[in-house]
This record gives structure tokens, sequence and C-alpha cells, in this order.
């Protein structure tokens, strides 16, 4: 999940740099992941507002989620269901080696 760091509720609400700095973080989430996971597919969204299932309404985040063939749908996303197939400590050791950190 990329998280804007001022609190805003939508797209409309971000500055044009802020909205580079989402998609550049995306696109190293993606980058890392695929390495790490070898995902067949992402889903990546926003969603905004409480009724398309933002869990944190009134601010802004994106959610990248890796997807495998044969896999649950986006349930685990939007309908308050979670699948954890990893400890979420193991999952961090994964993949913090792979980001930059600054």
């Amino acid at each position: 999940m990329i998280v804007t760091l001022r609190h805003v509720a939508t797209l409309v609400d971000t500055s044009p740099a802020e909205l580079n700095q989402i998609i550049v973080l995306a696109c190293e989430c993606e980058r890392v992941l695929r390495k790490v996971y070898q995902p067949h597919g992402f889903n990546i969204g926003f969603n905004i507002g409480k009724s398309a299932g933002a869990g944190v309404a009134g601010h802004l985040h994106l959610h990248v989620v890796p997807r495998w063939e044969g896999d649950a749908n986006f349930v685990s996303v939007v309908g308050q269901t979670r699948l954890i197939p990893e400890d979420i400590e193991k999952t961090y050791d994964k993949l913090s080696p792979h980001f930059c950190s600054e």
C-alpha cells in the first residue's frame, strides 16, 4: 500500500509532484514484488471513499496487489476478507532489502 504523506482524500486534492511520487513508488513496488514473488499479474488501484471500499476513508492510498492464476479474487482487497499466505515479519524480511532507504 502506498500512502501520501500529506492527508488528502482524493486524486483531485493531490499535487502533480505527489501524483508523480505515488506512481514512481508503485513502479518500484511492482519491480520488487515481481523479483521476490514472481506473480502472474497485479491489481493496482485506488479505493476513494467509503462506498468504494476505502478502509481509511479520507486518506488517499494506492493498493499494489500481486496476483497468481487460480488465487482468490479481488475480494481480499475490497471485501474485508484477508488471506495471509505468510507471516508479515517474513514478508518484511524478504522485501526490505530490495527497497532503497533514504
